[in-house]
């Protein structure tokens, strides 16, 4: 099983002491979001746990507690984009503490670890594609050598990011467009030691050597685990997306990030309503149990395949 922590929310930047307390209890409990009364109660224990994928802006409230993972092998998704506070209204400067907390970070559990995402990209009057170029090279230039990958991916407008992003000024994005930023930043990118892949795009870039991606990655985690793992593609996904199969736990409408351009933010006000009810002790990552929810441990196990197949000798 792998963990996804989370899509939903920015766990390392506002709930990783909770999270620390899910994984010394041993389980984390998750509210259905499309049945609120309907909550999975999952085990955490390292034997059931393959990995953990974790999904941020902002490490650092973390980043002295990374020691309590031993038992653990996971890696970072982690998001530096051009954009600045009109857009993700709640993050700190990038160029004085999340890029040196992404060097941090790779310092300490590796470069392969530590995957950069800029997405997603669109364009304004303010951030059109040369904005795009002179800012993707600046942080590329200054993550040389602390990771190997970097993800890309076109805004997707859902209902609530048409609402957040009408004052925008969006401009178009077709193909010739989304052309032109790939083979600008491929060449970026290559030249900085840099992989560059896309996230859920059915767009084929591969001639500019962008090649579609797997945010949970299945031959990352072998690489790291040293032994095969049976995992499927997650069928919760879109087509596009190139995501195996894991178990999100992180609740949507619960990140302060407030990026107008998040898929999983329906509300500011929802947002620091579900906040102010949250509780570090608590299993859910907002409010508690109550006596009308159903409560179900959900089948989990290992996807390892560790004994040494006759194919291996």
């Amino acid at each position: 099983m792998i963990i996804s922590a989370s899509r939903r929310t920015d766990i390392p930047s506002y709930y990783s002491e909770w999270f620390f307390n899910r994984i010394k209890d041993g389980y984390v409990c998750v509210r259905n979001p499309m049945n609120i009364h309907q909550i999975s109660r999952i085990s955490l224990d390292p034997s059931v746990v393959d990995g953990i994928v974790f999904w941020t802006k902002n490490p650092l409230p973390m980043l002295d507690r990374l020691s309590e993972l031993k038992e653990y092998t996971y890696y970072f998704q982690f998001t530096i984009t051009a954009y600045g506070d009109d857009i993700e209204k709640n993050l700190p400067s990038k160029k004085d503490v999340i890029i040196p907390s992404f060097q941090k970070l790779s310092q300490m559990i590796g470069s392969e670890r530590v995957i950069w995402r800029y997405d997603p990209i669109f364009l304004t009057e303010k951030y059109s594609i040369e904005c795009h170029k002179k800012t993707f090279e600046y942080i590329a230039k200054r993550l040389q050598g602390y990771t190997q990958k970097c993800v890309i991916s076109f805004l997707d407008l859902y209902r609530n990011t048409q609402n957040n992003t009408k004052g925008l000024g969006l401009l178009p994005l077709q193909a010739k467009e989304m052309n032109e930023i790939a083979e600008q930043l491929s060449l970026i990118a290559k030249k900085y030691g840099i992989a560059l892949e896309t996230c859920s795009e059915e767009i084929n870039l591969e001639q500019y050597g962008v090649s579609h991606g797997h945010c949970i990655d299945s031959s990352l985690f072998e690489q790291l685990l040293g032994c095969k793992l049976t995992m499927d593609k997650d069928k919760n996904q879109r087509k596009e997306c190139g995501c195996f199969s894991s178990i999100d736990i992180g609740m949507y409408n619960t990140c302060k990030n407030y990026c107008l351009y998040c898929y999983a933010n329906y509300s500011q006000a929802t947002v620091s309503k579900n906040f102010g009810l949250h509780n570090p002790e608590s299993p859910l990552i907002s409010g508690e149990i109550f006596p009308g929810d159903k409560v179900n441990d959900r089948k989990v196990s290992s996807c390892k395949e560790c004994q040494l197949s006759i194919f291996d000798i």
